[in-house]
């Protein structure tokens, strides 16, 4: 009985084993032959593990960009890379910028829609009702046109400046995004290899406790 029960602890442990310890091989974590996992090597495996991370980035280390790189520092250094993106991409911007913004902002509102109505609907009155006969801008309003025309000239590449500011504010929201979703994925690789690696510590044990009950058995009989 005792003898069945260390034949099938034995061989469950043992396949388990090796097919952890082809996993680390390939993956580069563990390239001693006999499986074997002691100080030194468990310390070579945490020091490999950026070959195992850069493994699954589908390209050589030397090819990794600056997001990649300082993703990785970052998981290294066990320390947060979220960041509020408008107060990140509010602090870049220069002073032109934010003066866009601001004009775009009051321009797309209400506020400056029923003002400049009011505007138009008083400079109309004056010049055809209460300054009948002395009009500083008689019908049809040249004066008027002329400065619609200049705030037009003036107000479109300003928006349009803004809507490229709001194009780059969603590039760098994508960037800042692509940030954390990386390290997330690193920090759950991170957890499987330390996970892996005690699956494969306590089965190296469970073979060793086997190995001498073993002999135990053996000496007694």
């Amino acid at each position: 009985m005792h003898r069945a029960h260390e034949f099938f602890v034995n061989r469950r442990a043992g396949g388990l084993r090796h097919r952890w310890i082809a996993i680390y091989r390939r993956s580069g974590i563990l390239t001693h032959e006999s499986g074997s996992i002691d100080n030194g090597h468990r310390k070579q495996a945490m020091n490999n593990f950026s070959n195992f991370v850069h493994h699954h980035f589908d390209k050589p280390a030397d090819e990794l960009g600056d997001t990649e790189k300082r993703v990785l520092a970052k998981a290294h250094e066990r320390k947060i890379i979220s960041t509020d993106v408008n107060a990140a991409f509010s602090a870049e911007a220069s002073f032109g910028e934010r003066i866009a913004d601001s004009i775009a902002r009051v321009g797309g509102s209400w506020s400056f829609i029923l003002g400049f109505l009011a505007f138009l609907v008083v400079w109309t009155i004056i010049n055809t009702i209460v300054l009948a006969s002395g009009a500083f801008d008689p019908y049809p309003f040249v004066f008027l046109n002329l400065i619609l025309s200049m705030l037009a000239a003036i107000q479109a590449p300003i928006i349009m400046m803004s809507q490229n500011r709001q194009a780059e504010r969603d590039r760098f929201a994508a960037a800042k995004d692509y940030e954390v979703n990386l390290k997330a994925e690193l920090e759950v690789l991170s957890l499987h290899q330390k996970i892996d690696m005690r699956v494969l510590t306590e089965l190296t044990a469970l073979r060793e406790d086997v190995a001498r009950l073993s002999a135990a058995l053996a000496a007694k009989t």
